[in-house]
């Protein structure tokens, strides 16, 4: 009797700037198959330099799902990822037997892999209370009142995002228990199994590569990319490292020598957090990035054995 292969997703997830786009186009090329992106700011169109997208090189050797596939006036949430990526998945998983999902965005990993939670209907009027103190005190309260009340999750969310921490705090205000209660409550079953390779080096490697890339940023024009997106410099995908920054230049806050430090040390504490959040689960199985060798034998011993 002959049996129908597994269908595998395989995850490529770790810090920013240690080589996940690169990893994700060999392990493709390797495996014949497409790349969903798990990176929550390059579904923008209008974002290009500060989100590190895969060059038209990169796009050309490997067919990408989600990459410029929404406008920055778009709201997108994980919830929306899980159930488009459950969608495309299905239709790849028709002819294929292995996918890639690629990207540092934890959550929205999680929203594939095993699905999110049924959080509770927020009180009425608590977001618009929040929206306030973040208008008036930037996030910076925000970030305070989420280390008190939830400091579980505050060690793992990107707290230089408003909207993350926005969410959690409308949670907890709401029903007196921290965000992080109710974060994987129970896995949702999905039709395939999942296998995630997790990407690191040694800190000072992985500190030079962030500052390195940075640097390579700015070279490149980021700086142009960010007066150019005045307008939208309010929505939340902009609220976030790399653009924050040079906003907080343009309006005379510091020295542009003084933004892009900031920018590197604020990418150092969000990878951090990155490391955190995928160390959580056990079965991340993790390779330097240049073992793409040990990654590949991995997998075919892996995939052998749950089809036999």
């Amino acid at each position: 009797m002959e049996y129908a292969p597994i269908k595998t997703l395989v995850c490529v997830v770790g810090p920013t700037a240690i080589g996940k786009t690169a990893v994700g186009i060999q392990l493709a090329q390797h495996f014949h198959t497409e790349i969903l992106s798990a990176d929550s700011r390059q579904f923008y169109q209008e974002l290009n330099i500060g989100t590190a997208k895969p060059t038209n090189e990169e796009l050309t050797a490997v067919r990408h799902h989600f990459i410029d596939s929404h406008r920055l006036t778009d709201v997108y949430s994980a919830g929306n990822f899980e159930r488009d990526a459950l969608q495309l998945l299905e239709e790849l998983f028709a002819h294929r037997d292995i996918v890639l999902l690629v990207g540092g965005s934890g959550l929205f990993v999680d929203s594939v892999c095993q699905g999110l939670d049924d959080l509770p209907q927020p009180l009425p009027g608590v977001r618009d209370q929040l929206n306030h103190v973040h208008e008036q005190g930037g996030v910076a309260l925000l970030q305070q009142r989420l280390k008190e009340v939830d400091p579980v999750y505050y060690g793992e969310v990107d707290i230089h995002n408003p909207q993350r921490v926005i969410r959690a705090l409308e949670v907890y205000e709401s029903t007196g228990l921290p965000f992080s209660h109710f974060r994987r409550q129970q896995r949702k079953i999905r039709p395939f199994q999942v296998r995630k390779l997790g990407l690191n080096t040694d800190r000072s490697s992985l500190y030079q590569r962030i500052n390195e890339r940075v640097d390579a940023m700015m070279d490149a024009g980021l700086l142009d990319e960010v007066k150019s997106l005045l307008p939208y410099r309010n929505l939340p995908p902009l609220q976030t490292v790399g653009y924050a920054e040079l906003f907080d230049y343009l309006d005379g806050k510091y020295t542009l020598s003084e933004a892009v430090d900031r920018i590197k040390q604020n990418t150092r504490r969000y990878a951090k957090r990155q490391l955190t959040w995928f160390r959580k689960d056990p079965q991340t199985v993790w390779f330097e990035p240049t073992d793409l060798a040990g990654m590949k034998s991995y997998l075919a011993e892996d995939l052998n054995q749950s089809t036999t």
